[in-house]
């Protein structure tokens, strides 16, 4: 089996770590341990209870509390209806894995978390990509998915809100996907990682909105626990039975540590979203207020998550571009190529607020220098 380079992965596991000025990450500033237990009912109670836990295996399936947790998330999904995964990288592949074959056609948006295209390519699979519009403020063109679909389609992959752009598919947008999804008979895959952050309408789930409807969720965005590296597939009971089969070859559980700090979190979600929701609309307006004073910058506005995806006015390539602002100013940005377009730059918002401050002065200095120096 052959797969694609992971563009966006590659790029962050190369310059990440000697970033002075990380303004690529887009996981809101994470809570400490101690952060987390303080939002439980009695934090050194909860601290005993870590010290005395035994490091076995845990529950498999992972435990009821976590599975109940996650279905609060939800309108319709029930505990059964949840399986624990590595993070939601982990999910998106364990739900590739075990509904795709050879033959099979899935249809992507673009640009998109690369997961949802390369993987099922890298499985024989026939993907179509249903490009997302920057003069189409990167929301679908209906007409034309309808179009792209058939009776051999297996899947829509979604990401919503959307990675790199930040914009959200809102109910309406959803509820005809869910109409042309099921003519075909077609099940629905949402990445829902940065739902939570809604930034405008509250942003129903697929699985709420289809009995086809696979939604993908983690602690990594919208809890600011990446480093627990849980996650979850939240579908229709066929699936979940499928992907623990699937599972036990790959993952067998989760760490027991992660999972009762997550449900400690989950117990919490009104508190911390709150938190992390202040956090994202307060930065979300500096960013804005940086692009309307760059003239080389414009971008659609996001409406959700924590990224955005700014176009740039100069005749450099993204990567160079990239390359050159991490080398003369220290700041880490996504090119735009890591996702399949040109001309573009990703940027995560919500990190530290001096740092995305510094980050975005130095790149406008950058800018500012770029007639002569670039």
């Amino acid at each position: 089996m052959k797969i694609a380079p992971f563009k966006v992965e590659e790029w962050m596991n190369e310059y990440e770590m000697d970033a002075e000025y990380n303004i690529a990450e887009t996981c809101v500033e994470s809570l400490t341990v101690e952060e987390l237990l303080n939002f439980s009912d009695d934090p050194a109670a909860r601290l005993e209870e870590i010290k005395k836990m035994q490091l076995t295996y845990g529950d498999i399936k992972g435990s009821a509390a976590f599975k109940k947790g996650v279905s609060s998330l939800y309108q319709s999904i029930k505990p059964e209806n949840v399986l624990p995964s590595h993070g939601a990288i982990g999910a998106n592949f364990l739900l590739l894995y075990s509904l795709i074959e050879a033959g099979d056609q899935v249809v992507s948006v673009f640009p998109t978390y690369q997961q949802l295209y390369s993987i099922p390519e890298s499985f024989g699979a026939e993907v179509k990509k249903l490009e997302l519009k920057y003069e189409d403020q990167f929301l679908p063109d209906l007409d034309k998915l309808r179009t792209m679909v058939n009776q051999k389609t297996k899947l829509i992959a979604v990401n919503n809100p959307n990675n790199p752009s930040g914009v959200v598919m809102g109910e309406d947008i959803l509820k005809k996907l869910v109409e042309i999804a099921s003519e075909v008979d077609a099940y629905i895959l949402a990445d829902e990682v940065y739902r939570g952050f809604d930034l405008g309408e509250e942003i129903p789930s697929i699985a709420d909105l289809y009995e086809k409807g696979i939604s993908v969720g983690s602690m990594s965005k919208v809890f600011s626990l990446a480093g627990l590296r849980m996650g979850w597939i939240a579908g229709p009971e066929e699936v979940i039975e499928l992907c623990q089969l699937h599972r036990d070859y790959t993952t067998i559980s989760n760490s027991m540590i992660s999972d009762y700090l997550s449900v400690i979190a989950l117990k919490n979600k009104d508190k911390i979203i709150k938190r992390n929701l202040a956090k994202v609309k307060k930065q979300l307006k500096i960013l804005d207020e940086w692009v309307k004073q760059e003239e080389l910058i414009d971008y659609v506005k996001p409406n959700g998550g924590t990224t955005a995806f700014l176009k740039y006015n100069l005749d450099l390539d993204s990567e160079t571009f990239a390359k050159k602002l991490f080398n003369k100013k220290g700041v880490l940005v996504v090119p735009g190529t890591a996702f399949g377009r040109e001309g573009f730059l990703r940027i995560g918002f919500a990190g530290n607020e001096k740092e995305l401050k510094e980050g975005l002065a130095r790149l406008k200095d950058f800018l500012d220098e770029s007639g002569d120096n670039i």
